[in-house]
């Protein structure tokens, strides 16, 4: 049986996006952009009138945004209607997931951490993708 990590917070997401090679912090307002090449992979953002909280009606305060490799793998995050991950209108065709902070501990540490990585590879060059890729044993891209 394989054990599973703890489940994920707001700090792996952090660290993971940080552990990550040629990695810049951009800051928009006081939430943090990473980037790699000038690309952003993981951003924290601020309220928002696309994602309301369906009880209040208030803006998730909450909303970080995760870019993915298509919209294949988009789908196959959001599908499930009681998961983590959601999508709106405003991202509608963009390579994207979203997902609320506190709702992280719906998921493994090791599952954002690889989210991430997989982020981070969606926006890199492939220069950088390979030889990510290649230290970690595993096949270019």
């Amino acid at each position: 049986m394989t054990q599973k990590s703890r489940p994920a917070t707001a700090d792996d997401v952090h660290e993971a996006a940080l552990a990550m090679p040629h990695v810049r912090v951009e800051w928009a307002r006081d939430n943090p952009v990473y980037q790699v090449g000038g690309k952003s992979f993981v951003f924290f953002r601020n309220p928002r009138k696309d994602a309301l909280d369906p009880v209040t009606g208030e803006p998730y305060d909450d909303v970080i945004v995760i870019w993915v490799g298509g919209e294949g793998d988009k789908q196959a995050l959001v599908q499930d209607a009681d998961g983590p991950f959601f999508t709106t209108s405003h991202f509608d065709g963009h390579p994207s997931v979203l997902v609320r902070a506190s709702r992280l501990g719906d998921v493994s540490r090791d599952e954002i951490v690889e989210l991430v990585q997989e982020a981070w590879l969606a926006q890199a060059s492939r220069r950088r993708a390979d030889a990510w890729l290649a230290e970690h044993g595993v096949g270019p891209g």
